[in-house]
């Protein structure tokens, strides 16, 4: 059995490849997907070459941990179905070539365990699903409040905002670029030039920009606390004598849990969270250089669909 694959050769260096697929055991799916999503965040490093060390972390890769599809084989210790549409956060799958993510295929054989099953009625907005449980673990840390300030507006932006919205929160939001300052759902975009508050109990920072922490630490109120919930390329520091003066507490949001998917479906269940509007380009597998280059390139791209439907 193979696939079609995006594959990353080298930074800057990406195309269509056929790929063997690792044979299925019996707690494993083979999945079909049906899109795929581009992050700008993680796969843009990648992508770059500029990724700091990380674990598996080598050329030629797979990308992709957004990818959405229908269980089309199904080990007898899987835990799945023939027919379930899943979310499928990643796969390693394509023997010598690295799955890092590994989710940008026509089709991927992974651990029935490792994949989501979503509502029927869910259908592309599913590849957001990822980066919805991220937004929930970063604004449901133990022993955190709610943030009531959330710096940057892209997707990750957004749904973070939206989340802390359907927890009963009315966060401000920060965005520079015009581009990316409509599209507020019961919250508010403001540039930061304009912003003069000094007592903001919880930011959090989904930029991925390492030079903002003593900017944010000025807008903190006594013991305040910053989540860092972007991924920074640049080693990040600060001046301590404003955060000593604040006593502010720094936190570092990590993947998400178990516990956010729950949360997640529970959120969209009930109505009080909603994945619209946030995908805003899309293409065929065969357009994947360009369309990379667009979802990195282009401010007025918030999520990149890949379909990969027609492809086999």
């Amino acid at each position: 059995m193979d696939t079609l694959a995006v594959v990353i050769e080298k930074p800057q260096s990406l195309g269509l490849k056929r790929l063997p697929l690792t044979p299925p055991t019996e707690a494993d799916v083979v999945v079909a997907i049906e899109w795929s999503g581009i992050s700008t965040g993680t796969e843009r490093l990648l992508w770059s070459g500029r990724m700091p060390p990380f674990p598996g972390l080598g050329y030629p890769l797979v990308p992709g941990y957004e990818s959405v599809g229908r269980v089309i084989e199904a080990g007898a210790a899987s835990g799945r179905a023939v027919g379930e549409r899943v979310f499928v956060p990643g796969a390693t799958c394509y023997g010598e070539v690295r799955g890092l993510f590994g989710g940008a295929a026509a089709k991927v054989v992974v651990p029935g365990a490792r994949v989501v099953p979503l509502p029927e009625g869910m259908d592309e907005t599913g590849t957001l699903f990822a980066l919805a449980a991220t937004a929930h673990h970063a604004v449901t840390l133990p022993g955190s409040a709610l943030p009531d300030l959330i710096i940057g507006h892209g997707v990750l932006g957004r749904l973070v905002a939206r989340v802390v919205v359907a927890l009963g929160g009315r966060p401000v939001v920060w965005e520079k670029n015009p581009a990316r300052c409509d599209g507020a759902l019961g919250y508010e975009v403001v540039d930061p030039d304009a912003d003069g508050r000094k007592d903001y109990t919880s930011i959090c920072d989904v930029s991925g920009d390492a030079g903002l922490l003593d900017t944010l630490i000025a807008r903190l109120a006594p013991q305040g606390e910053i989540v860092l919930a972007g991924f920074y390329e640049a080693p990040l520091s600060f001046t301590f004598p404003p955060a000593f003066m604040r006593e502010a507490r720094l936190r570092v949001a990590a993947q998400w849990k178990p516990a956010d998917v729950a949360g997640i479906l529970a959120l969209l269940g009930d109505g009080r969270l909603s994945l619209a509007g946030l995908i805003t380009h899309h293409a065929r597998p065969e357009e994947a250089d360009a369309a990379y280059r667009t979802a990195f390139g282009d401010p007025a791209c918030l999520k990149m669909i890949l379909d990969w439907r027609s492809a086999s």
